[in-house]
This record gives structure tokens, C-alpha cells and sequence, in this order.
């Protein structure tokens, strides 16, 4: 790779000669067609044109993954060839653009008649180009030093103000679990403005208890209060949570896009919780979509602080390989001399359970462990659900089994009994 290109890597099926369709993505994306028209000269396509540099055949299927009416219209049959495809794109085709940069390295692929299916698998990124970008204004230490927490994993909870909590019983649940010793608090996702627990509302309420717990114990908790929403309205809420002494906003990111992110991380100085719901739409059918490094790559180029990557053993579809792999991820600059490394979410069905195999997969503390009923629901209150899970951890760091941990840590125990059933 050089300095004046980026590249992106595909996994692809078609009945085609995989070489020919790679030079249609790449023509697609660039000078829109794989064969020469009227003006484009042999300088105009060297300056302009996507190139394919590597095409790797892999093993064909005797089936197509996806329907696709132009092959049936044409009667193709298989073998259904598979490939890892990695074609570069001219930077200056695309400039500092994150939507654009969004729409080339994927954009109409996913539509080409020539594929049975068709997914971007992660992306390649020159620093310079990389630098002209936003970055994470707090990520993984600026987090660690707005909740004051210098090692350890951060133990988080999400909020259900959706079930139909007003701002007042909302900052009364908040109170409770800043006692209880959260690092973190997050809205859930489908709770953003509502008429019964408005931000106006809400974001006071909730900061004047998270204030008096610092007054009182030196400890900020910090607060992700989904913002979700038209660009100028998340710009204003972000303001409100900022003249409230806040530190942090989440934003569901596959709603509010690309430009809308971008705007509010240049709006603002809070660590910016990305969450990913709807990811599963992109994601799920191994042959369409992309996968999370490439996600990743494109959220972290609008600057967000935080990613969700799920949990292990958790409620949601995705192997545990996979969220192994996604936090790595996160913890990976995306070109060398640029630390702009984000904070993973480890969220879904997440209790002190599942703490002993979270460190044992990635063996380190910088994460957000969130933890909705292993905290609220544990039968000794959220104080014992927060107690069990700094227990799990201490024990799996190390390496003690947490059933002989239990023996002389009875938050832990009870979880054990409680939700192991």
C-alpha cells in the first residue's frame, strides 16, 4: 500500500471467472465501468482508476448464497467460485470524506449482477490519509480518567428509563447504582427522548445525583445518555449534558450515520458511546455486509470513544470467536503512529459468569464490562451484583477458578447460585 491509495479486501461468489468480476468492483467504484469509455485515457486511468492487486480463488460451493436475478435470467449455474479479493482506491478520488470513503468501498457492490455474494472484510489505510480524519477525544485513558478508574476492568449497567420510568425515578435508580460502585451508566438503546422521560428532563435529574456522589465520595460516574436523534438535536442535548457536568453521550450509530457523528464529535468534548445496534443487518450472512473490522475502521474515522462489540456467552448470535476478535480490533491503531485506539463495550447477557472467560480472552482490563440483570437483578441488590463482578474479575485475573473464589466472597457465590441456574 501507498501513501495515495487506501485498500479494501472482499470475500466474493460468482459463477464468473473471479478475476473478471474483480475488475468490475473495481471499475464500479472508480471510473463506473470495467472497460474503457469515450475521454478516458491511459493518464486519466492510471490517476483514477481502482486496481486490483491480489485475487486468492477458495474452495467453490455447489450453491448460491444469495439470489440473484440477473445469473437465473442468464441461466448461470455453478460451480459457485469463492475469492478473497483486495483492490486500492485512489485517496484522491475520495479526499477527507467519511461518507464517500463509506459509499466507495462499498456503495453498488453489494447490487452487482456478476455476484452470488459479496462482503467487505476489513479495510487498509495510509497514516496521512488516516490523520485527516477525527480521532477519540477521550478513548480507552481519557475514559480511565474521567471515571477515575486507573486499573481494573470498568463496571457498567444499562438503564431501562424505556420501561416507562419518569426523569425522576430514572435519577433515583442512577443514585442507587453510583452507591452501589458502577464506573458506568448507559441508556438503553431504544430510550432516547421520550415523552415520559424527556432529555430536558432526564439529563438534570440524572447529573444532580451523579454530582452529590462525587461531592460526596470523589468518584464521577459516567453517564451515556443515548442522544440519538436529528444532527441539531443531538448537538443541543450534547450541550445540555455538558453544562451539566456530564462527560459522556451515546449515539446509535448505524441511525444517525456517518455525517451526523462526525458533525457531534467536532461539536463536542464527550467521550462519544457508540453503539451498534442494527450491526446484525450488515453482518450476519457471511456473504453479504461486512464484517467488524472493516465497521470498525469506518466508525473510528468519525472519532467515537467506544465501540460495542457484544459479549462473550452472551444472548446475541455471534460466536465468541468473533467478539474475541472484534475487541482486538479495537485495541488496534488503524495505521502505525496514530493512537487512536477505542474502548471496547462488552454488553448482552454479560454477569460475573462470564468474567472468567472475557479475561481469558483478551487478558486485559481496558473494557467496559456492562452488566444489566448480572447488577440489577442479583438477589442482594446492585451493591452485590457490582461486588460479584469485581470479585469474578480479581478471581480470573488470577487464576483462580471462581467457584473456589466464591468460598470466601459471598456476593459471588450468590450470583453463582442465582443466575447459574
Amino acid at each position: 500500500m501507498t501513501a495515495d491509495r487506501f485498500e479494501a479486501t472482499y470475500l466474493i461468489e460468482t459463477p464468473l471467472a473471479p478475476a473478471h468480476v474483480a475488475e468490475v468492483m473495481a471499475g464500479e467504484q472508480s471510473c463506473g465501468t470495467f472497460t474503457r469509455v469515450e475521454g478516458e485515457t491511459d493518464a486519466l486511468r492510471e490517476r483514477a482508476r481502482a486496481t486490483v492487486e491480489s485475487i486468492e480463488e477458495l474452495e467453490p460451493v455447489g450453491a448460491p448464497s444469495l439470489p440473484n436475478a440477473l445469473l437465473e435470467r442468464q441461466g448461470r449455474s455453478g460451480p459457485w467460485r469463492r475469492a478473497r479479493v483486495r483492490i486500492s482506491f485512489p485517496v484522491a478520488n475520495v479526499g477527507a470524506n467519511l461518507p464517500t470513503l463509506a459509499a466507495t468501498v462499498s456503495g453498488n457492490l453489494y447490487d452487482l449482477g456478476e455476484a452470488s455474494g459479496l462482503r467487505l472484510e476489513s479495510m487498509q489505510l495510509p497514516a496521512g490519509y488516516r490523520a485527516q480524519f477525527d480521532l477519540p477525544r477521550a478513548g480507552i485513558a481519557g475514559t480511565r480518567e474521567r471515571t477515575g478508574v486507573a486499573g481494573g476492568a470498568m463496571v457498567g449497567t444499562i438503564l431501562k428509563p424505556n420501561v416507562g420510568f419518569t426523569a425522576a425515578q430514572t435519577a433515583e435508580l442512577v443514585a442507587r447504582l453510583c452507591a452501589a460502585g458502577v464506573d458506568f451508566i448507559k441508556d438503553d438503546e431504544v430510550c432516547a427522548d421520550p415523552a415520559h422521560a424527556p432529555l430536558a428532563q432526564r439529563v438534570p435529574a440524572v447529573m444532580a445525583v451523579v454530582r452529590e456522589h462525587q461531592q460526596r465520595t470523589g468518584k464521577h460516574v459516567m453517564v451515556a445518555f443515548n442522544i440519538t436523534d436529528e444532527t441539531d438535536a443531538m448537538k443541543r442535548h450534547a450541550d445540555l449534558i455538558e453544562r451539566e457536568g456530564g462527560s459522556c453521550a451515546m449515539a446509535s450509530l448505524n441511525w444517525c450515520g456517518y455525517s451526523a457523528l462526525q458533525t457531534l464529535r467536532r461539536h463536542t468534548g464527550l467521550a462519544l458511546h457508540g453503539h451498534r445496534n442494527g450491526y446484525g443487518a450488515l453482518s450476519r450472512h457471511p456473504l453479504l455486509g461486512m464484517s467488524f473490522p472493516a465497521y470498525q475502521t469506518l466508525w473510528r474515522l468519525a472519532g467515537v470513544d467506544h465501540m460495542h462489540v457484544h459479549g462473550l456467552q452472551g444472548k446475541f448470535s455471534q460466536p465468541d470467536e468473533e467478539v474475541i476478535a472484534s475487541a482486538q480490533d479495537c485495541y488496534t491503531p488503524l495505521t502505525d503512529g496514530i493512537d487512536d485506539r477505542v474502548l471496547p463495550a462488552f454488553s448482552s447477557g454479560q454477569w460475573a459468569g462470564t468474567v472468567e472467560a472475557t479475561w481469558n480472552a483478551v487478558r486485559s482490563d481496558d473494557l467496559l464490562f456492562m452488566s444489566g440483570g448480572g447488577i440489577l437483578a442479583h438477589p442482594d441488590g446492585p451493591a452485590a451484583g457490582v461486588a460479584s463482578i469485581r470479585q469474578a474479575w480479581t478471581a480470573a485475573r488470577a487464576g483462580i477458578p471462581a467457584e473456589e473464589y466464591a468460598r470466601e466472597a459471598p456476593e459471588l457465590a450468590r450470583a453463582l447460585v442465582f443466575f447459574g441456574k
